[in-house]
């Protein structure tokens, strides 16, 4: 199954070489499940030409807020909602879990309880699940069509389905502890508070679910779908 990476953004230089960008992330969140990966950096404005170029799309992280001015967000929400109404799935993390929610009618903001970073825990359809996170942002109002999958007390709207056509985490089940600590390093200092820094080193090192939400992934992208003929004859 060929899955093209949408790149919104790129991992901190300094520690890209050691640890990779997000496409790379996320080729080995995924690896071994029988996926081929093409990756397009639409942050640069390098967009597929055709919503049907893969057979699914993965819309990684990204520095920027989506509701900045940056060239590349108006056409990577039309995108968005050209292949959520062909029906080609979707699976959106951190920003791409925002930019989703965005394009399909619900809003983003910083959240004003401030930051979320390091392993934190969900409450995932009555499982509890531990992913790392790094974000202030968060979708504050859902869609119409969106429903919620995972929250915390912290985050309502963890991860969102969209029938079968998007899955949007909001936390990084891509990034082990060594990318978090790598971002403590490098992004965290004068952003992001102090005990909030010390808090996220102090819990690092136990048990994270990545491989289980890798699971979910691979099994909403390859579900049966109804084919867009039949979608839009009402069978789906």
């Amino acid at each position: 199954m060929r899955i093209g990476i949408l790149k919104c953004g790129q991992s901190p230089e300094v520690i890209r070489g050691e640890l990779g960008d997000y496409d790379t992330l996320f080729e080995r969140l995924l690896a071994g499940r029988g996926f081929e990966f093409t990756s397009y950096h639409v942050e640069a404005m390098a967009f597929p030409a055709s919503v049907h170029d893969a057979e699914g799309w993965l819309l990684t992280g990204s520095r920027h807020g989506v509701y900045e001015d940056h060239a590349f967000i108006p056409p990577l929400e039309d995108f968005i909602r050209r292949a959520y109404a062909e029906h080609v799935p979707m699976v959106g993390i951190c920003f791409g879990h925002q930019i989703i929610a965005q394009a399909l009618g619900g809003k983003v903001a910083k959240h004003p309880g401030g930051w979320a970073i390091g392993p934190q825990d969900y409450d995932f359809e009555g499982e509890l699940v531990t992913m790392n996170a790094w974000h202030q942002d968060q979708v504050q109002e859902r869609p119409p069509g969106a429903t919620v999958l995972a929250s915390n007390d912290f985050c309502e709207n963890a991860v969102l389905a969209y029938d079968d056509r998007a899955l949007t985490v909001q936390a990084h089940p891509e990034f082990g502890d060594d990318f978090i600590h790598g971002l403590l390093d490098h992004r965290a200092k004068g952003v992001v508070p102090e005990p909030l820094q010390d808090a996220a080193r102090a819990r690092m090192g136990g048990p994270l679910h990545s491989a289980g939400i890798a699971d979910r992934i691979e099994h909403f992208l390859k579900q049966p779908r109804a084919s867009m003929a039949e979608a839009r004859r009402g069978v789906a």
